[in-house]
């Protein structure tokens, strides 16, 4: 099983009372951050809901926003206090005895007066009840996005090691030819020189011509490192940090493969293992 860090997910119900909405985004991170925005009258669902994700999730950004809509029918019963609107008179008449200036209150500025419209009083025990158990659903939501979003880069991680496992075969095929042309591209130059060399120095410089372009052990890694990676792709536990360490690996085997090219073939071979190891890489920064 493989999880992506990307996903995001929304969960929606209506109630008598009102309407709940959560919406949870995840983006890629190297450690568990979570966010959450909650209006007032849930403050006490922070702690409950980053205990859940901790126990859920083990990487990413998570962003988590609550919305609550109290319903119409609530909003349309306005109950006003009666005495705050006594004395919110009273005093503007004194101000107006004071200053001498006449500056009457509307009705319009009265109701805008904090706390002179009553909120309607419930039991938002229910709702904080019912918020959480809205948030498990968008939960499950989100770890199935990233589930499902986490078999696709499996699937193209998949398709890259056979790729790359194609490449450094075709490079190990190709060596002893490589190493024969090599060796006979010296001698000509050699000829060419004609000048006459000790068979024994010739041999040695020979040697020593194929020994640099031998790449023999750097093809042998490449092969161990892809194995490795196959493994990690199937095996249950997290996967970001090894896949993340097996591609450095991987371009550094690359690099060394490159720098020790001694034709063309293996230079553009070593740039193709480059372009997938990075493709592969970069995905790999989305998976938990």
């Amino acid at each position: 099983m493989m999880l992506s860090m990307t996903a995001f997910s929304r969960q929606q119900l209506e109630k008598e009372w009102g309407s709940l909405t959560w919406e949870i985004r995840s983006v890629n991170h190297r450690y568990l951050e979570t966010s959450i925005r909650l209006p007032e009258m849930f403050r006490g669902l922070e702690n409950p809901a980053r205990e859940e994700i901790r126990k859920r999730l083990n990487r990413g950004k998570i962003e988590c926003s609550l919305r609550y809509q109290t319903a119409e029918k609530l909003k349309s019963d306005l109950e006003l206090d009666h005495g705050l609107i006594r004395k919110l008179i009273h005093a503007n008449i004194e101000i107006e005895n004071i200053s001498g200036v006449s500056s009457r209150l509307g009705s319009v500025d009265v109701l805008r007066w904090p706390g002179v419209i009553k909120e309607t009083e419930f039991d938002t025990s229910v709702i904080e009840v019912t918020a959480l158990q809205l948030f498990s659903r968008a939960l499950d939501e989100l770890i199935a996005n990233r589930l499902r979003e986490g078999d696709e880069l499996k699937g193209m991680l998949q398709q890259r090691i056979v790729s790359l496992r194609a490449i450094v075969a075709e490079i190990r095929a190709r060596m002893p030819e490589i190493i024969v042309r090599l060796r006979q591209n010296l001698l000509d130059r050699i000829k060419d020189l004609k000048v006459e060399l000790d068979p024994n120095r010739l041999e040695q410089e020979v040697s020593l011509l194929v020994q640099k372009a031998d790449v023999a052990e750097e093809l042998d890694r490449l092969d161990s490192h892809l194995n490795e990676v196959a493994r990690v792709l199937d095996a249950t536990d997290q996967k970001g940090r090894r896949l993340d360490f097996l591609m450095q690996e991987l371009n550094r085997e690359a690099n060394t493969l490159s720098s020790k090219s001694a034709v063309v073939e293996t230079t553009l071979h070593a740039v193709e293992l480059k372009v997938l190891i990075e493709q592969m890489r970069e995905q790999i920064q989305n998976v938990e």
